[in-house]
């Protein structure tokens, strides 16, 4: 006898699959939609064979002194800031350190610290890769409109946040 408090399992018939495709899954819509406009902003930057991705880390990188008054953040602190683990942050930054546009410099207080630095190499790339993301941006933005990406933009900060995650930690908690 099935045991009530269980988690339903699959059983391989149609009507799990039906239910599933009844099921509102916010994850899996915003993975497609990232997906595509991943796609888009990635076709937008080939000319510069770097990644939407890559092009973020280095806006990140270019924007953010650090208090102990290096250039650029720290590992941890871009990992943070991009909300990705440092495992992703370590395999990203290494085409990017290898190629010469970003260094990773040694904090002076900490030798297992490094901070993220863009090279002059990494600056004009990235000055580069402005006009063709803008363009890029423009076209997205005339498409959903500017109220609409605006609202995406705002959830998509929002469902990012520390707060979002504390949220959700404490409804898993109860």
């Amino acid at each position: 006898m099935k045991n009530s408090k269980t988690s339903p399992r699959h059983t391989g018939d149609a009507s799990d699959l039906d239910l599933l495709g009844e099921v509102a899954c916010t994850n899996t819509a915003l993975r497609r939609a990232a997906r595509r406009l991943g796609n888009l902003y990635d076709e937008a930057l080939a000319p510069i064979s770097l990644k939407a991705t890559q092009i973020g880390m280095l806006a990140q990188i270019s924007r953010f002194p650090s208090a102990d008054g290096h250039n650029g953040p720290t590992l941890q602190e871009l990992a943070g800031l991009l909300a990705i683990q440092m495992s992703a942050i370590s395999h990203a930054m290494k085409p990017l350190v290898r190629d010469g546009i970003v260094e990773l410099q040694q904090d002076a207080l900490d030798k297992r610290t490094k901070h993220c630095v863009l090279t002059p190499k990494g600056d004009q790339l990235l000055a580069e890769a402005l006009v063709l993301w803008q363009a890029a941006n423009e076209r997205v933005e005339t498409v959903l409109g500017p109220s609409s990406a605006a609202l995406l933009r705002q959830l998509a900060d929002e469902i990012a946040s520390d707060e979002f995650l504390s949220e959700f930690n404490h409804l898993t908690a109860e």
